[in-house]
């Protein structure tokens, strides 16, 4: 069966996310001071073929863990999408 998943990968909350202050300081740029804080990360969706969702959820693990995400400056989240 084909499994459809999402990862979320975020730069660590207790780290500088330059990005995140570049696009602040643009939206403050063009008016938009309300907004008080962005991180910017990666948002992947990858389709797997496996006997299960645990499997195709533990492939994924993987392969964040390997590739997809920086563990000492990012942490990911795995969701199922229909």
């Amino acid at each position: 069966m084909i499994y459809n998943i999402q990862i979320k990968v975020m730069p660590l909350k207790n780290l500088l996310d330059p990005q995140g202050k570049a696009v602040l300081s643009g939206l403050s740029n063009l008016g938009l001071t309300s907004v008080q804080d962005v991180r910017v990360g990666k948002h992947i969706t990858l389709q797997i073929e496996a006997e299960s969702e645990a499997a195709a959820k533990a492939i994924a693990e993987e392969a964040s863990k390997k590739l997809l995400a920086n563990a000492v400056m990012e942490y990911f989240e795995i969701e199922t999408i229909a």
